[in-house]
């Protein structure tokens, strides 16, 4: 079955320590590939576990003071354990999130492969700050292998996703995928607890909403993730005193950057899309001011998202 072709699917969470934010095992239980969901405070934990010695792609997550996007750091190892305590030194991760095979078959060559695209595609969605100073050697890798790492990167675009971690998932409002999650059942124990999740997946592309303002002109949709201003919208340059201090910082970001340029002495130009955790935030970027996101903004038919969503 050609995997982006949308259909149900099961995944199964499970707490070895029984702890909701504690360590966390997923799987697709018709595959091969496991996500393991680390804090960086019960690392230890995960290293007293078999799979800490095998070969795997891990990727370092951290979140950063000001309303930047999260950082992230993508590398593959033969040994976990080892190439994860010595990333102890780097202070800007919390969570690690470690993908290895269940029957121990993932090789070198598979995780060289891998880290290569996943760095690549992590770049380009653009959703987090990548940390890597290179995009990683991709090795030589025959037909039969480079389709069986195509289909683990699948799954792992899927897992990690469940677990909160969108890396992969395009912002462009053509490749918009949205996962709706049923929890089928929920088992607790003593010490244990498992989770099953029917999930299918439905490729549709979100509804579009604008905001004009004076100067400024931007579109845009909401999701599970917050609200994404779309390429090529207007900012306006000018913005009012009060305006929340966020904004001042992230314009002077976006324009250090290049991800936002001058089209006239009135307004810049968003060169990348840009998510926002509401849509308030959003807005106040495109106005200069302090925004109510939820009334400003409106689709076609001038319905505001609050009539839309809430």
């Amino acid at each position: 079955m050609n995997p982006l072709i949308p259909s149900a699917k099961t995944i199964q969470i499970y707490l070895p320590k029984g702890n909701p934010r504690g360590l966390r095992l997923a799987e697709m239980t018709t595959r091969t590939v496991r996500l393991i969901e680390i804090p960086r405070i019960h690392i230890d934990d995960f290293f007293a576990m078999p799979e800490a010695n095998q070969v795997g792609l891990y990727f370092l997550v951290g979140e950063t003071d000001s309303i930047g996007k999260p950082l992230l750091y993508i590398g593959q190892t033969g040994d976990l354990k080892r190439r994860l305590t010595q990333h102890n030194e780097k202070d800007f991760w919390t969570r690690a999130f470690v993908m290895l095979s269940t029957n121990n078959s993932m090789t070198q060559t598979h995780a060289l492969y891998m880290e290569h695209k996943a760095i690549a595609t992590a770049i380009e969605v653009g959703r987090y700050e990548i940390k890597n100073g290179n995009t990683g050697n991709r090795p030589h890798t025959p037909d039969p292998l480079k389709a069986d790492c195509e289909e683990l990167f699948y799954t792992l675009d899927v897992l990690l996703s469940t677990l909160g971690q969108p890396i992969f998932e395009s912002l462009n409002v053509n490749e918009h995928k949205i996962y709706s999650a049923e929890f089928e059942s929920i088992i607790n124990t003593a010490n244990q607890v498992i989770t099953k999740i029917e999930i299918p997946t439905i490729e549709l592309a979100p509804p579009l909403f604008y905001y004009k303002v004076k100067d400024g002109d931007a579109q845009g949709y909401y999701d599970d993730d917050g609200f994404v201003i779309l390429a090529g919208s207007l900012i306006r340059k000018a913005q009012v005193t009060s305006a929340p201090p966020f904004v001042i910082r992230l314009k002077d970001d976006l324009l250090s950057s290049g991800k936002l340029i001058a089209v006239n002495d009135k307004s810049y130009k968003l060169t990348e899309n840009q998510i926002f955790k509401t849509p308030s935030g959003a807005s106040a970027l495109v106005a200069g001011r302090s925004t109510n996101g939820w009334i400003e903004w409106k689709n076609e038919a001038s319905q505001t998202l609050d009539s839309i969503y809430r």
